[in-house]
């Protein structure tokens, strides 16, 4: 298999060529059932990379606190991965958040604050053991006590020192994002995207990073696994599942919800293809620079996420699967029921 489709990252970046679908780490190392064996993920790393057209470079998502520590077990398992393949780094793009509060410790929100962003890169510099460069660094939350464009400064007085090359956000709203591109080019903003999380604000960040040549890196465009319709009922994830703390999974809504799930999966059958490639399509459709990022930690899964960036939607399936996002109303919002909990949209 080689996947077709590509798309361009924005800013400082915009010379990078990268899969139309990237690849998030978080599960391989963050979950209940503790992490994923080792030869286990490095066959998911190796096996999307290995279906890229030459001098397209896969876009891989990790975290300063992916582990069920909160601390760097997710980069410490890039690392052994490029050390056991070097020639994978230069075909990959790595893409971290950080900026954390409490890292290794139970994390406590966002700290934009020079000497926290200095720890948060060196820490993640430290765990990649030179094995990797890190291509793009990016605040996991915008810190509501720290300017956008203070914490950009700093980012800046970073990337000037050869800790990083790329400046990316998370989690920002529209007017954010343009303060943030106003003092340094963006290459991407990360935002949640899916059939079933797409509010006013993802549609205006979306219109904000094509007018400002910024890439939009699309989290969870399977609704966490919900829109592939493998869960059904809450007890279809394991008992410390963090989703089992997420209003939309709750007992009271999950049935409501997978109403907007049966309609899709009529949409994939008559496509051809799964219910999860159908988002995926979809979320690639809102625009040339969005670039959906599933997550995986199976060979067979990667593949099967990278063929939906390849799945062609017509004018018509559009219009029908926008019709159906726009009689299923979801209930819950995308977190635990406090968006300021969860800093959202900063």
């Amino acid at each position: 298999m080689t996947t077709r489709n590509t798309a361009k990252l924005g800013g400082t970046a915009s010379s990078v060529t990268v899969a139309k679908v990237a690849h998030g780490l978080m599960m391989m190392t963050l979950r209940a059932a503790g992490p994923v064996p080792d030869d286990q993920c490095f066959e998911a790393i190796k096996a999307g990379i290995d279906a890229l057209p030459p001098g397209t470079k896969m876009l891989l998502n990790s975290g300063e606190f992916y582990a069920n520590d909160f601390g760097t077990g997710n980069l410490e398992l890039l690392a052994r991965f490029f050390e056991k393949y070097p020639g994978y780094a230069d075909k990959t793009f790595l893409s971290v958040k950080g900026g954390g509060k409490g890292i290794g410790k139970g994390l406590r929100g966002p700290d934009a604050s020079p000497d926290n962003l200095r720890r948060s890169v060196d820490n993640i510099n430290t765990a990649l053991r030179g094995t990797k460069k890190l291509d793009l660094f990016e605040c996991a939350r915008v810190d509501p006590n720290v300017s956008v464009e203070d914490s950009i400064k700093t980012l800046v007085g970073l990337i000037k020192e050869g800790k990083f090359d790329h400046i990316g956000m998370s989690e920002c709203s529209a007017a954010s994002l343009r303060r943030g591109n106003s003092v340094h080019p963006i290459a991407a903003v990360e935002i949640e995207v899916s059939p079933w999380s797409y509010e006013e604000e993802t549609k205006k960040v979306i219109a904000t990073a094509q007018e400002l040549g910024i890439a939009v890196v699309a989290y969870s465009p399977l609704g966490r696994g919900f829109l592939t319709g493998s869960i059904k009922s809450v007890d279809d994830l394991p008992e410390n599942d963090i989703r089992r703390r997420l209003t939309r999974f709750g007992e009271e809504y999950i049935k409501h919800n997978l109403t907007l799930v049966e309609a899709l999966k009529a949409v994939a059958a008559k496509k051809g293809c799964t219910p999860g490639q159908l988002s995926i399509a979809w979320v690639g459709s809102l625009g040339p620079n969005v670039i959906p990022l599933p997550g995986s930690s199976k060979k067979e899964r990667t593949l099967e996420n990278l063929a939906g960036g390849d799945v062609e939607l017509t004018e018509a399936d559009l219009a029908e699967i926008n019709s159906i996002i726009a009689k299923h109303e979801v209930k819950g919002d995308r977190y635990f029921g406090n968006p300021e909990t969860a800093h959202l949209w900063g």
